[in-house]
């Protein structure tokens, strides 16, 4: 056997530039899977992606399977063989499964007797005749939400495939791979050129294409690239670029050939709100804005070009021209929106629907209004002014500016209750209502920014629950995961002392008084809102927030116990975390799980009252002795919430409990005597179950 490295290139019309880096991630992970599990080894995989390509390098990969060592044992030979030696059906159909005949079968013996054997050396499949499948397969196996077919035949796949490169060490394998014929040939750029262009080997491949196609096929080298040659020219003109990382990687899935070009609009724009600029620059033009030392926007932007024009000047001036009439389209929504106090559209918000079973936006600010109050209350937040910014903050979804730029909404709000001269504190919560709005985002900064956002996300989470449309798969139109996500992040992160579940009733019982006339499903909707929270909460744990590392069983141990306070939750995990470091831990929660299913399967209820003289074993008199010094220390713990501290003192009932079990028979006849052993093990875990159901954890 010998090892080439193989290339696979998938050449498209444009692939959609936000799904293009996981496009080629998956396709690489893929390709590797598939190979493993054909069993051919290889080395390094690569990935390259363009906005016309997709294409994997797989290094050193062997052109055969290993050899398969086969052995089977078949039916006994007692069952093999009749009196006469006759073959019987068992040994017939089992050297038909090994495709063999019966008189090429072996025997062995064991402890259990002799059987019928099979034994083959079975030669590896040829890697050139399997790579067309696993290519097929991964390809099938990318998760595209929405698949494209062209032409007259069946083929699917995320842009109609024009090209198929297969190449296998210098030898192009023959096939069809999305039921198109493949071959040894590439495309360069569009323009520049447009010509076939021949790969030798593998090796070359993205040497080629920049050599000679005007294509820098590898992502991550197009994306350094347009950092750098971005922040050069921004340095030249006396900036920096405004440069998040979701914008460079679209801008280099958008090229590829990047060619940074510097453009300008007039002063007079400045004076719109930077995000008005920003949007306007780099959400819908997908353009670099410019900044100075002190962060203040620059009249001057850069642009990033898909090709080496021989006139940049009319390529620059065609950028200005694109963007200036959108600029002078915002300056006039900015002027046009501010001649109209937002207090004014309040009664507008009555003639736009929220949802139609929910009613409208005036429906949803009153809902909102009443919660965000009562929530600043609780903060020790101004309540009237919680209240006014409830009233305000969905009055920017009628002007121009957000109709134009709806990702704007809650900022134009801001800048327009600032013009009203609304208090200070009233603008800057209709600016935060929306935080945060995705996984990482920054959290409201103001007491009033907290109460609006957490009471807006708890209105159309409790509503959307009413009215069933809760999400279901990948469908989630109202953002209800991340509006639940973001309520515990902003609870536990803030660290606000708040009863979720208080909070859920009163949206409930708010959507009863103001909607567009629903009936609640039941009572237990307060319930299902704080259960699909919870699981959030679930989901924020396991992937490493909150500064806790957890397990499921962990999270399962709390939840048992339904804190109504997220804060609450957040420090009964942490206890739960550090418990299981101790070495008592293990034994305790095994011994919690075996209490816990002694007391399931009694006959009877149980109290947590203990008559001492009814204690006659050592052991239980000692464990009731240990329970009756313990319960004074740990009571005040529990009531300061200082459940770490609780968990740590209950350790020591270890040996005692240990003992417990070891000499004392629970369930005795007496049944005086069992029903005072019963009480005194529901009491221990009464102490452990203030904190967590600790026979939840493994042990």
């Amino acid at each position: 056997m010998s090892r080439h490295d193989f290339l696979v290139e998938i050449g498209t019309e444009e692939l959609p530039p936000r799904a293009l880096k996981d496009l080629a991630a998956g396709f690489a992970e893929n390709i590797s899977k598939g190979l493993d599990e054909a069993r051919l080894r290889h080395g390094k995989v690569q990935h390259f992606a363009s906005p016309r390509r997709l294409a994997v390098l797989v290094k050193g990969l062997w052109d055969q399977q290993p050899a398969q060592e086969l052995k089977r044992r078949g039916p006994p030979i007692s069952a093999a063989y009749d009196a006469a030696g006759t073959p019987t059906r068992a040994a017939l159909a089992f050297a038909e499964s090994c495709g063999t005949e019966v008189g090429t079968l072996t025997r062995v013996s064991d402890a259990k007797g002799e059987f019928l054997f099979y034994s083959a050396r079975l030669p590896g499949g040829f890697a050139r005749d399997l790579l067309p499948g696993i290519v097929q397969a991964a390809l099938d196996a990318l998760p595209i939400p929405k698949r494209m077919r062209w032409g007259s035949g069946d083929a699917q796949f995320v842009r109609p495939v024009q090209w198929v490169l297969l190449l296998f060490g210098k030898d192009a394998l023959s096939a069809r791979i999305v039921d198109t014929p493949s071959g040894h040939v590439t495309f360069g750029h569009r323009f520049h050129a447009p010509k076939p262009l021949r790969i030798a080997t593998p090796g070359a491949y993205a040497a080629t294409l920049r050599e000679r196609g005007y294509v820098l096929a590898d992502f991550e080298e197009r994306r350094e690239k347009i950092s750098a040659t971005v922040k050069e020219l921004a340095q030249s003109l006396g900036g920096s670029p405004v440069m998040s990382a979701a914008l460079l990687d679209e801008v280099t899935a958008l090229v590829e050939w990047p060619v940074p070009l510097a453009g300008t609009f007039e002063q007079r724009f400045l004076e719109l709100p930077r995000e008005v600029l920003i949007a306007t620059l780099q959400d819908h033009q997908r353009y670099f804005p410019l900044a100075n030392a002190e962060g203040r926007l620059l009249p001057a932007f850069i642009a990033v070009a898909n090709l080496e024009s021989r006139d940049p000047a009319q390529v620059r001036a065609g950028n200005e021209r694109v963007v200036r009439p959108r600029l002078s389209d915002a300056a006039f929504f900015y002027d046009t929106d501010r001649k109209q106090p937002l207090a004014q559209r309040c009664d507008e918000l009555a003639k736009v629907t929220f949802q139609s079973r929910l009613g409208t936006l005036a429906d949803k600010a009153y809902r909102v209004r009443a919660l965000a109050g009562e929530i600043a209350g609780r903060l020790g937040a101004d309540t009237a002014q919680a209240e006014r910014a409830a009233e305000l903050c969905k009055c920017d979804l009628l002007t121009a500016m957000v109709g134009e730029f709806p990702e704007l909404q809650g900022t134009m709000g801001r800048y327009y209750a600032e013009y009203d001269g609304e208090p200070t504190g009233v603008a800057q919560a209709i600016g935060e209502q929306y935080l945060p709005r995705f996984a990482g985002d920054t959290l409201p900064a103001s007491p009033l920014g907290v109460a609006l956002a957490i009471a807006d996300k708890l209105d159309t989470i409790t509503g959307i629950f009413a009215i069933d449309q809760k999400p279901t798969g990948t469908r989630d139109p109202f953002g209800i995961r991340r509006s639940a996500l973001g309520v515990v992040r902003i609870i536990i992160e803030k660290r606000l002392e708040l009863d979720l579940l208080a909070l859920i009733r009163r949206a409930a019982g708010l959507l009863a008084e103001r909607s567009a006339g629903i009936t609640l499903p039941s009572d237990a909707l307060p319930e299902q809102v704080y259960d699909y929270i919870m699981e959030r909460l679930r989901a924020y744990y396991l992937d490493g927030a909150g500064g806790v590392s957890i397990t499921t069983e962990m999270f399962d141990a709390v939840l048992s116990n339904r804190p109504v306070s997220p804060l609450d939750f957040d420090a009964r995990l942490k206890a739960v975390e550090r418990f299981l470091k101790l070495d008592a831990a293990q034994s305790l929660a095994a011994a919690n799980k075996r209490i816990a299913n002694i007391l399931r399967k009694a006959d009877r209820p149980t109290t947590t009252a203990v008559r001492p003289e009814l204690l006659q074993a050592e052991a239980e008199r000692r464990l009731h002795s240990a329970l009756e010094q313990i319960r004074p220390e740990i009571e005040p713990l529990l009531a300061q919430r200082d459940y770490t501290q609780a968990l740590e003192r209950l350790a020591g009932l270890r040996e005692p409990v240990d003992a417990f079990f070891d000499s004392v028979m629970v369930m005795d006849e007496n049944a005086e005597l069992r029903d005072n052993r019963l009480g005194l093990l529901a009491a221990v875990r009464q102490l452990f179950l203030h904190t967590a159901d600790l026979s939840r954890l493994p042990g």
